[in-house]
């Protein structure tokens, strides 16, 4: 029977992967403070399930996936083990502007043979990457996250976005500036969290 991670049936090798991952995430931390001290005891729940899920919402086909703050890689390197297998030919690309932080994430794509690549700067002064997939995940309020997320996707693209308790005060406070297509799907893994798609981002503001 295959294995399963956030109700995502996986292979093997991805768990053996995530395993591999989860045993870096806990080796650095002490040193650079990947996630905070206290939830390692609860790494697998509260980071590498809850950045699995994001893969439940993925479009069936993409080539590029921008992940955006991607600190200790939650999801995006989640992301890229999955699609190891289901996407091989899909291409990650990791900004982090914490050159520590970067250098963990390069550490685990070379460990891992990841189809990734690590940008060390801030988000905004990367060029466009006309992403298919967008991901954040415990970065900023929604508003100031949308231009940061436009900025790095393609016109037909998505963002998948990890939001908290505050999902639809921080969806009204965007639509006031911003125009997009919105899905909204409940957290696996906290029954306040939500996951938002969004599509079509266009500003409203003359």
């Amino acid at each position: 029977m295959a294995p399963t991670i956030a109700g995502l049936d996986v292979s093997r090798e991805t768990m053996a992967d995530l395993e591999t991952y989860a045993a870096l995430v806990t080796k650095w931390t002490p040193t650079i403070n990947l996630i905070a001290r206290g939830s390692v005891a609860d790494l697998w729940d509260r980071h590498i399930t809850d950045s699995a899920q994001l893969y439940r919402h993925v479009p069936q086909s993409y080539q590029k996936w921008t992940d955006i703050g991607s600190g200790g890689g939650f999801p995006g390197i989640v992301m890229a083990i999955i699609a190891k297998t289901t996407q091989p030919d899909a291409q990650f690309v990791l900004i982090e502007s914490d050159q520590r932080k970067a250098t963990f994430l390069r550490t685990v794509t070379r460990e891992l043979s990841l189809s990734v690549e690590v940008i060390a700067d801030r988000i905004e002064n990367v060029p466009p990457q006309t992403a298919d997939v967008v991901s954040a995940r415990a970065l900023t309020a929604l508003s100031g996250l949308i231009p940061l997320t436009k900025r790095h996707l393609s016109p037909n693209g998505v963002a998948l976005l990890h939001k908290g308790r505050q999902s639809q005060q921080e969806v009204a406070e965007a639509q006031k500036n911003w125009s997009f297509d919105l899905e909204d799907y409940p957290s696996f893994t906290d029954p306040e969290a939500r996951i938002i798609a969004l599509r079509r981002i266009e500003s409203i503001v003359k």
